[in-house]
């Protein structure tokens, strides 16, 4: 099982580099870039390819509305050249609060909007004139020349790892991407085939035997040591502020992926306290069981279990978030335990 590490999008940039320079440092495997309505991403992952010589490099992820696919592209092929080879496209079709309210652009038939993208991706890399006639993307536009990439990518097929909870879209992640990235921090290690198997399972028997096996990206904040359990109760804020706030009353993914786990009654609770703005009853209402199950904070006994229950359930890429004072010394201990835990 390979290590990566979520890096905070909202803090000095400059900061979060060095945490990404440190981690390679430690044997980290992975390092990911997120991008909302902050810096963009795409400058974060040029900066760190000209900092680090060995870590993967990977966007964590890049919103489909707020780039063409064909741009998407020319940013992929232009972060795995400068990387040496390092890069992974992540891509997830945000939602309507980030693609309306900050991109302008009408958040609108996701499924086939990502597998659009991904076909044109791929256009792209293969230095294929770009001539393509989806049901939400048409190329060239009408009157238009179509065109090929001017410069030879360094790989012809950059990995593609797609962020996605729904059924309908973890079914099109299984089928045509190299990666899986499930909603950080709601992976849930003994529940999450009760939501997602059967999707999963059909995408996998479509998909092509070319791809290999999908890469399960999948993992939580991590804490190791005395005040580790301390953290792990602070990640109730973080489960309420998405289970309670991201969207409105009437559509919101991950208040519907928390009612799938079976804590409907508390998904309710936990929705009208933190839009009634008692977001502090709100978090105190995330059930302990789930807080348990879906954080890596605590001593290094419950982190080692942790590990094994991630690794069992089929998570193949641990990705971390290291909370704390000693970032790197929290890094350095799971690197350990990991390691232990492959023998």
């Amino acid at each position: 099982m390979r290590i990566s590490v979520f890096l905070d999008y909202d803090v000095d940039p400059l900061a979060t580099a060095e945490v990404a320079i440190a981690a390679e440092a430690t044997g980290i495997d992975m390092v990911w870039v997120a991008e909302a309505y902050g810096f963009d991403a795409v400058s974060m992952l040029g900066y760190l390819a000209a900092k680090t010589e060995r870590i993967e490099l990977a966007s964590g992820i890049l919103p489909l509305g707020s780039r063409t696919p064909a741009l998407l592209a020319m940013s992929a092929a232009g972060i795995d050249s400068v990387s040496k080879g390092r890069f992974t496209l992540g891509l997830g079709t945000s939602g309507p609060q980030v693609i309306e309210g900050f991109h302008g652009v009408t958040f609108d038939r996701p499924i086939v909007r990502t597998r659009e993208t991904i076909d044109i991706c791929r256009l792209v890399w293969e230095r294929e004139p770009l001539e393509y006639q989806g049901e939400t993307i048409q190329l060239p536009a009408p009157g238009g020349k179509p065109l090929k990439m001017i410069s030879p990518p360094l790989r012809p097929r950059v990995p593609i790892t797609i962020a996605s909870i729904g059924p309908k879209n973890v079914e099109l992640t299984a089928e045509i991407a190299e990666g899986w990235l499930p909603m950080f921090g709601f992976f849930h290690p003994e529940r999450w085939r009760n939501v997602w198997g059967e999707p999963l399972d059909r995408g996998l028997a479509k998909r092509a035997a070319g791809l290999g096996p999908l890469d399960i990206v999948a993992g939580a904040e991590v804490a190791i040591g005395p005040d580790g359990e301390s953290h792990r109760e602070r990640a109730r804020n973080l489960v309420a502020l998405y289970v309670g706030g991201m969207g409105s009353r009437e559509q919101n993914f991950y208040n519907n992926l928390f009612r799938r786990y079976g804590y409907e009654d508390e998904a309710t609770a936990i929705q009208d306290l933190f839009l009634d703005r008692k977001r502090a009853d709100a978090a105190a209402a995330v059930p302990a069981d789930f807080i348990e199950a879906t954080t890596l904070c605590g001593d290094e006994e419950f982190v080692r279990a942790q590990v094994t229950r991630y690794r069992d359930a089929g998570v193949t890429n641990l990705i971390v978030r290291p909370i704390g004072d000693d970032k790197v010394g929290t890094l350095k201990k799971l690197r350990a335990i990991v390691d232990e835990a492959a023998k």
